[in-house]
């Protein structure tokens, strides 16, 4: 009886919602559409990847992140109640890390393609770009795309401008060229190494006028939109407030104005000789050397406990010990050191699904890395002690740890220091390297700082020069404490 009336209920229910629908299609129409994802992004703090090098998008300006890009996601999440924290990456670094989740977002300058909206979903574009080419400005010979023929070309990796280059390369006869950053496409054409760059309009506008060394010769060529871009799926409410925030922004005034501030006649860099650079950039620069000692240093100390691990297992009697420390050996030995990096801070997040920070990855790939090496100088110095003085302990009724201890090691460790001391400035130098992972030491800072003002070459020497003096300072301390300790 009650399913006989339960369905006698269902019946009557269809007809009703039929007759309903006769009256309100349109309305029930509209109605089974998807709803727009909710705003919920309140009190919500959210980590963006940009670039490091992309003026007038995302530079530093007296050491602070600043840009047409930073203004704007700092805007809107104030419009939209949440909080960013920007990690300046790199144009391929931050996309990397946006895949493997340890970015929420990416915001740096970055066309709307077809292929990137195959991985990426994309905000509401904020800005039309377009191409243009520039060559040195003392050059005479190249005026156009016709002069290009049998020649290099430099592009931004991943760029608009190194799609447009490669879509006309065939008619015109040229080759492209892909690097990393403007500051260092514009130095390659500076250098005669290209003849040409191409570059998104603004950036070119934006660095002419800051006096790197170019001139355009073509008229803009139109190009794609620029979008915020999270991961396909993800972060819908994220995606939701930016084009909230924007089109409120630009509703206010407030979106043109931030154009305004940086593309509307910027002022010309101001004339400083090279103490007035070595003085505006010794803050960072102290900075970066500050985080480059700390990575050395805690580096070295997990080094040394893994190398003298997997040293005493390579000079082990169990075959067992012996095959882990060289299958330890042979990887960290036997891959670079740039390919470790990437791997632990953008492969291994995404094996496990747990995020890294910049700090734990760069001393994860540095102390692994050492330590490999410290492997061998421990088992290289442990190997070069004559066998007699082992034969010699082990005669006296000595077991073999008290022979190791007090008759091998000490003589081990006199012909292990100077190599230890190498190898200890073979990581301090190697902390370089981290900065392509956005790690903020040294070298990374003095990107940075020439990203801006384009002077490259004094840049690199100020760099170059702290390295060379602390290297030395350290190298110094180390060999007087070895003398004293083991002379």
């Amino acid at each position: 009886m009650n399913i006989f009336r339960a369905g006698k209920l269902a019946v009557a229910a269809t007809a009703l919602l039929g007759l309903a629908g006769g009256f309100v299609g349109v309305s029930a129409a509209a109605a089974s559409q998807p709803a727009p994802p909710q705003t919920t992004v309140t009190g919500e703090t959210y980590v963006i990847g940009t670039d490091t090098t992309f003026a007038p998008f995302e530079y530093r300006e007296n050491g602070e992140l600043t840009g047409i890009d930073m203004d704007l996601i700092r805007d809107i999440a104030a419009n939209q109640g949440f909080t960013v924290e920007i990690k300046s990456l790199g144009f391929d670094a931050a996309l990397q890390a946006l895949q493997s989740n340890q970015v929420d977002g990416v915001i740096a300058g970055m066309s709307i393609t077809d292929e990137r909206e195959l991985i990426f979903d994309f905000s509401d574009p904020y800005f039309d770009s377009g191409v243009q080419m520039a060559v040195a400005e003392d050059n005479t010979e190249i005026t156009g795309y016709a002069d290009l023929a049998g020649e290099t070309v430099v592009a931004k990796r991943g760029s608009e401008g190194e799609t447009f280059a490669n879509s006309i390369k065939d008619e015109y006869d040229f080759t492209v060229k892909a690097l990393a950053d403007s500051a260092t496409m514009y130095d390659d054409v500076k250098a005669g190494n290209s003849v040409a760059v191409f570059d998104d309009y603004p950036v070119l506008a934006y660095g002419i006028n800051q006096n790197n060394g170019l001139k355009s010769v073509t008229e803009k060529e139109q190009g794609s939109s620029y979008g915020f871009a999270v991961n396909k799926g993800q972060n819908p409410e994220l995606l939701a407030a930016f084009n909230t925030g924007l089109a409120e922004l630009k509703d206010s005034g407030e979106y043109q104005a931030i154009l305004d501030t940086y593309l509307e006649q910027p002022a010309p860099a101001a004339a400083s000789g090279f103490f007035g650079l070595l003085g505006d950039s010794l803050p960072a620069l102290m900075k970066g050397l500050g985080l480059t000692l700390l990575a050395t240093g805690l580096s070295i100390l997990i080094a040394l406990v893994l190398g003298v691990l997997f040293g005493f297992f390579k000079v082990s009697e169990s075959r067992i010990l012996r095959g882990i420390a060289g299958v330890y050996v042979s990887i960290f030995r036997g891959t670079p050191l740039l390919v470790q990096a990437f791997f632990f801070y953008f492969g291994l997040p995404q094996l496990t699904g747990q995020s890294i920070d910049v700090l734990t990855a760069g001393v994860l790939t540095l102390s692994l890395n050492a330590g490999a090496y410290m492997t061998e100088i421990v088992r290289g110095g442990i190997q070069s002690v004559d066998p007699g003085q082992t034969e010699a302990g082990r005669s006296l009724g000595l077991g073999y740890v008290t022979t190791m201890r007090r008759v091998v090691l000490p003589q081990a460790v006199k012909i292990m220091t100077p190599s230890f001391i190498n190898q200890f400035v073979m990581t301090l130098k190697d902390t370089s390297l981290l900065a392509v992972i956005g790690f903020a030491e040294l070298t990374y800072q003095g990107q940075q700082i020439y990203a801006a003002n384009f002077r490259t070459g004094e840049t690199l020497l100020i760099v170059a020069a702290l390295y060379f003096i602390v290297i030395n300072l350290l190298t110094m301390l180390s060999n007087k404490l070895d003398k004293r300790f083991n002379k």
